[in-house]
């Protein structure tokens, strides 16, 4: 039977304790942030805020961001800036590559900004990533978390061709809130697409948001619709609002109620699953490859 959640929220307007993060700091935060600046790299540990980066880096996994910096999309959550993308530079791939060695990271994940402004939307781009860390980089495990590609499965296929060890695609939110927190995107088209990744033999997986106005059914629901395209792993986090003008946060979710969903989702049959306020989509990616 699943368990009965008891809705525990603080007023959204007090960042509750649970929140606070701690700024990071040690040699292998100095390490990656040097290297990051010297390359002229782009991280969406560092793009995106995430409260975990310094944990991260200090475990030897880092998430570095292909496609430049600039994003074609400009969906309510995010903190990646939106505008005209620079055309892509093989560079950045060899500067990523020379930087896994560097930092000897034994688990990478990458993901990009979207690309609709080229005819491939960037999946080409996306396959010599992969097979440029496969040829130079050996026994270095990958996760990559890929746009939806505007749903062109033989855009996602140049990717699952190349054989990445995880591929995550997320559906950022509940059904009903989608079309208001992200743009272009759909629900219907990214579990297709995930449906697609899992079909093809390779490990799924997507994450979700909480705090944006969902209900304790869509969650669980959500979760029903993830299981029912084959998706294997799934990460829950506490949506951040990064600016007045980013989509505004209805709620901060007790530690508790994440517990809980991180409890029904592995009855529910998810093979993997991280639950609590500050996942984010690459947290302990290195335990999901196993």
């Amino acid at each position: 039977m699943e368990l009965e959640l008891k809705e525990k929220r603080a007023d959204f307007r007090r960042k509750p304790d649970w929140l606070k993060i701690k700024l990071p700091r040690g040699f292998k935060t100095s390490q990656v942030i040097g290297l990051l600046n010297e390359k002229n790299l782009h991280t969406i540990c560092s793009s995106g805020m995430c409260p975990n980066r310094a944990e991260c880096w200090g475990n030897g996994t880092a998430t570095f961001m292909i496609g430049g910096n600039i994003c074609t999309r400009n969906c309510k959550f995010c903190n990646v800036p939106t505008g005209k993308p620079l055309p892509l530079e093989e560079r950045e791939l060899d500067e990523i590559v020379d930087s896994i060695k560097q930092l000897k990271l034994r688990h990478v994940v990458i993901t990009s900004v979207d690309r609709d402004d080229l005819p491939d939307l960037g999946a080409g781009h996306w396959a010599k990533m992969i097979r440029r860390i496969k040829e130079r980089c050996p026994g270095v495990t990958m996760e990559i978390l890929i746009p939806d590609f505007q749903g062109r499965l033989e855009l996602v296929d140049m990717v699952i061709d190349e054989q990445p060890d995880v591929i995550s695609h997320n559906l950022e939110t509940v059904r009903r809130l989608t079309p208001a927190v992200r743009t272009f995107a759909t629900y219907d088209n990214s579990l297709a697409v995930i449906r697609h990744i899992a079909e093809r033999g390779i490990r799924s997986k997507s994450g979700i948001m909480l705090g944006l106005g969902e209900t304790r059914e869509e969650i669980l629901q959500t979760m029903d619709d993830l299981l029912a395209v084959g998706c294997e792993v799934m990460t829950i986090g506490q949506y951040l609002q990064p600016t007045k003008q980013n989509y505004p946060l209805q709620d901060y979710i007790h530690p508790d109620v994440f517990a809980e969903y991180g409890e029904i989702g592995r009855k529910k049959g998810f093979r993997h699953i991280e639950s609590s306020p500050m996942v984010r989509s690459s947290y302990h990616a290195e335990r999901h490859v196993k």
